[in-house]
């Protein structure tokens, strides 16, 4: 099971502009704001702007399913057709995210937070 779709990432070009963008959306400023990562919460969900997302391969936005599992996850999706696009890595605090590929291309983001 999972918890749920609780984080969408975007890849931003211009970081700057998407803040600019995202905090007039939002009616809130950025709980997190880094040259790496800008972050929003609304409704309950996270919202990243990333600004490496481009070339790390993103094409547009991803859902982030939270899991308790991820590695295990990971691995049951692969084995169901997905192709591994970014393995298990700690973005820091615990925090650990990986990402898939379905068959037509589309991204799947994990994400499980440990508590660490």
């Amino acid at each position: 099971m999972t918890a749920g779709v609780k984080t969408i990432i975007y890849p931003v070009k211009d970081v700057n502009a998407a803040k600019a963008l995202f905090t007039t959306l939002l009616g809130t400023e950025p709980y997190a704001d880094q040259p790496y990562y800008v972050g929003f919460k609304d409704a309950g969900i996270d919202i990243g702007l990333n600004p490496n997302g481009h070339a790390a391969g993103l094409t547009g936005p991803v859902p982030y399913w939270h899991v308790d599992d991820i590695r295990a996850r990971v691995a049951a999706l692969v084995e169901a057709g997905a192709e591994l696009h970014e393995d298990v890595k700690d973005v820091g605090g615990g925090r650990l995210i990986a990402a898939v590929k379905d068959a037509d291309g589309n991204f799947i983001g994990l994400l499980e937070d440990t508590g660490a």
